[in-house]
């Protein structure tokens, strides 16, 4: 595996990388830049519901069994991912069962903005990944963070609401609700609106990613002890991910950019998912230090190193 200097220089002078640098300078200079709540929540809503539509228009052309097969492959992923992130939780950050438990549901789950970024940049190669790849974000999503809060709360068992809040959350909810308008709407249908949700998306995904380095910046000026630790943990954990993902993406029929994508799933950690869940499933647990991690430590490297990383070993895998 080569990671040539071409490909790292072009992903970090990439417009959303910028923008998400933009974000991190604003807030070092106590700039007095800010975006709405409510401009913030539109922007999310408006990328998930964009990828998803997508994703719909793509899966009209393909087939059920490759989607079943992937699917099974993925929910796999995301159970390891989770498994191993609670491991590594109690043996080097030395957490109990309920914090441990907490991360884990972080690091298992995935980032719908990382997997944005991730399309985006095999966009920008020329590399198209496959559509299908929106239906799996939703896949490694659930069953890792079911997995997390049963492993925080071994003893009282999962309720049924904690699977609800899950299953209707607004990531899952935007995704699957997109996928299933472009996978049966019609081609006219689709083209009509491409102006907004296609032609927008860049303008829009760059807005997203300054507010994305604001907030990232505040929540590194928090970090406070365990700071190495967690550091450590919040790089060299999405990096055996994500290169246990691209691999398996690979063995799965992915192209390259598409396995280089599902590496960088796998690779990320919810921080817009997860900490919803948790913070209504486990008011007791630190979900400020699993928003750090995942935000202020681990989604700044996939963004500038990582995903150029796991482009380069789905290249390798496939030459």
């Amino acid at each position: 595996m080569i990671l040539s200097p071409e490909l790292l220089v072009s992903n970090l002078l990439s417009p959303v990388v910028l923008a998400f640098a933009l974000g991190l300078i604003a807030r070092a200079l106590r700039s007095d830049l800010t975006i709405p709540p409510a401009i913030q929540s539109y922007l999310s809503i408006f990328l998930l519901l964009a990828i998803g539509l997508k994703g719909g228009v793509a899966l009209r052309s393909t087939s059920f069994g490759d989607v079943a097969i992937l699917l099974g492959v993925t929910i796999v992923a995301g159970i390891v991912t989770c498994a191993s992130a609670y491991a590594m939780a109690r043996l080097w950050l030395k957490d109990g069962p309920l914090e441990a438990g907490a991360i884990a549901a972080h690091f298992g789950s995935v980032s719908a903005v990382t997997f944005i970024a991730a399309q985006q940049f095999g966009e920008r190669s020329g590399q198209a990944p496959e559509g299908v790849l929106v239906a799996l974000v939703v896949a490694l999503e659930i069953p890792a963070i079911l997995l997390g809060l049963t492993l925080a709360k071994r003893d009282a068992g999962l309720q049924w609401h904690q699977v609800r809040e899950v299953l209707v959350g607004k990531t899952a909810l935007l995704l699957i609700g997109g996928m299933v308008i472009g996978a049966i709407a019609t081609k006219h249908g689709t083209d009509a609106v491409n102006l907004m949700y296609g032609q927008l998306f860049q303008g829009t995904l760059m807005l997203f990613m300054l507010d994305m380095g604001m907030v990232a910046a505040a929540q590194l000026r928090g970090i406070g002890r365990g700071a190495f630790r967690l550091a450590v943990y919040g790089v060299s954990l999405p990096l055996l991910h994500g290169i246990i993902g691209t691999a398996l993406g690979h063995w799965a029929g992915l192209s390259p950019a598409g396995a280089a994508v599902f590496g960088t799933m796998t690779a990320s950690a919810s921080y817009i998912a997860a900490p919803a869940s948790v913070r209504a499933s486990l008011p007791e647990a630190n979900v400020g230090r699993c928003i750090t991690a995942a935000l202020g430590i681990t989604f700044p490297f996939n963004l500038a190193i990582g995903i150029p990383i796991y482009f380069a070993f789905a290249a390798w895998l496939g030459a």
